[in-house]
């Protein structure tokens, strides 16, 4: 019974947690990104995840992909997940768009990931839970409209904005083609290898297209070190268990938490804004991600889990 309980609770507490480490993605990036071209922070970045996560899956010997199918499915997701949405949203900040636009436009995943996941895997999503992907919606909305009110003219242009819609896409496709093509690979070794496909895309950009002048000052290597261990390695690896154990509708809806995560960490350490419209923001978006993922007691108690 104490398991079933520390099992529960852990459950619960994994999204939240998710959403706040993988919230600091956005704080990380203002950090480094005026030190460094996009993608050569990405492809440093990676390098340093495969040298962990390789030293992890040898110390804890867990098994490494065996068929060829398992490294290109593993490949894909990481270039789709890490490469495409993360490529595309250092690319969007680095040219000049405001990170909480940025977060805006990618926050529209949860409802892309509900829209295609019944297509492409089959999931069936109720009434309520389209009402808190509505809701979600319209809370990153008052979050970031909030703080763009209040700052100065968005640097918005045809690339940064192509940009930001790449990694709207690219992180939709990676958890969808994720949920169907990858729960059952090794978790280290799948990460891994999807890593290893990040760096074979942005590795050439940041050869091909960037000076790879880089200014190693102390917020860059902070910087560094935090979106390498705690983003790429303990949020990526968190959501994976997620995407594994939950349904690709509910696993997206927390991404709606993020920006108004972000803008409270921002308030936190850079003394950014945070008006009423934010803080209501914050809580029917609060709302709207609980309408998607707890599961109603009536559905729990009858076994019914739809989502």
């Amino acid at each position: 019974m104490k398991s079933q309980t520390t099992t529960s609770l852990l459950a619960n507490v994994a999204p939240l947690l998710f959403v706040l480490l993988w919230s600091t993605g956005f704080i990380g990036a203002r950090y480094g990104l005026p030190y460094i071209e996009p993608f050569t922070f990405l492809s440093i970045r990676f390098v340093l995840v495969l040298i962990l996560l390789g030293a992890l899956t040898i110390i804890f010997r867990q098994p490494w992909l065996h068929q060829p199918f398992a490294y290109g499915h593993s490949a894909i997701v990481g270039v789709l997940l890490h490469s495409g949405y993360l490529g595309g949203v250092f690319f969007a900040i680095d040219g000049g768009m405001p990170a909480g636009l940025t977060a805006l436009i990618v926050s529209l995943q949860p409802i892309l990931t509900a829209l295609f996941g019944q297509w492409a895997l089959g999931e069936q999503i109720t009434a309520r839970q389209w009402l808190g992907l509505a809701l979600g919606l319209v809370g990153v909305t008052a979050v970031v409209g909030d703080k763009l009110l209040f700052t100065d003219t968005p640097v918005v242009t045809p690339i940064t904005l192509a940009a930001a819609i790449v990694a709207l896409l690219s992180t939709t496709a990676g958890t969808l083609y994720q949920k169907r093509f990858g729960v059952g690979l090794p978790l280290l070794s799948g990460t891994w290898v999807q890593y290893l496909g990040a760096l074979s895309l942005t590795a050439p950009l940041a050869l091909l297209f960037e000076t790879h002048e880089i200014e190693w000052q102390p917020e860059l290597i902070g910087s560094l070190l935090w979106l390498t261990l705690v983003l790429s390695i303990g949020a990526i690896l968190l959501l994976m268990v997620l995407i594994r154990t939950r349904s690709a509708a509910r696993v997206s809806s927390l991404f709606y938490l993020v920006p108004p995560a972000t803008a409270v960490e921002a308030w936190l350490l850079f003394g950014e804004r945070l008006g009423l419209p934010a803080m209501m923001g914050l809580v029917v978006a609060s709302i709207g991600v609980a309408l998607v993922v707890v599961t109603p007691p009536s559905n729990a108690e009858s076994g019914r889990h739809r989502v």
